[in-house]
């Protein structure tokens, strides 16, 4: 019969629960993973996930303002499904930074696609900010703001 310390036991669990509970900084990359295929698939869901919905919330994207994460899924995510035909968003070349129970991050944007109403295509590119809150053990997004103008390739 094997025997096993105490120790070792302790120290197999410490592992497994580490390996199972994402760093913070994985943790805010998957939330804006999500957060980019929710504005891709005009799906409110990863908003409503990882946003911290609270009075006073404004979200702004290319001068405009959302007041709330309500007005931000049904004004302006979830409408975009039908308003923009084969819309693409890529944040890349993110950067995040953390403070005690605090986190920013800021990315790259690119986004493509074809205006419905008027078959005006689209290829944009700029940066998007988020700020975060540490909820418990979780990271919530409190602001984000993005900004963008036509893609310009290097010459």
């Amino acid at each position: 019969m094997k025997t096993f310390s105490f120790s070792a036991v302790m120290i197999a669990v410490s592992v497994t629960l580490a390996s199972a509970h994402p760093t913070d900084e994985e943790q805010i990359r998957q939330i804006i993973s999500d957060i980019e295929h929710g504005w891709e698939h005009g799906d409110g869901t990863p908003f409503r996930d990882h946003f911290l919905d609270f009075e006073g919330a404004r979200y702004i994207e290319s001068g405009g303002q959302n007041e709330g994460l309500d007005d931000l899924i049904e004004n302006h995510v979830e409408p975009e499904k039908d308003a923009i035909r084969d819309f693409e968003l890529d944040y890349s070349n993110i950067e995040i930074h953390f403070e005690p129970g605090f986190a920013w991050a800021i990315a790259d944007t690119r986004i493509k696609g074809e205006l419905v109403r008027s078959g005006r295509v689209l290829d944009k590119a700029g940066r998007q900010t988020f700020l975060f809150r540490q909820v418990g053990d979780d990271w919530k997004v409190v602001h984000t703001h993005s900004s963008s103008r036509d893609y310009r390739p290097s010459e």
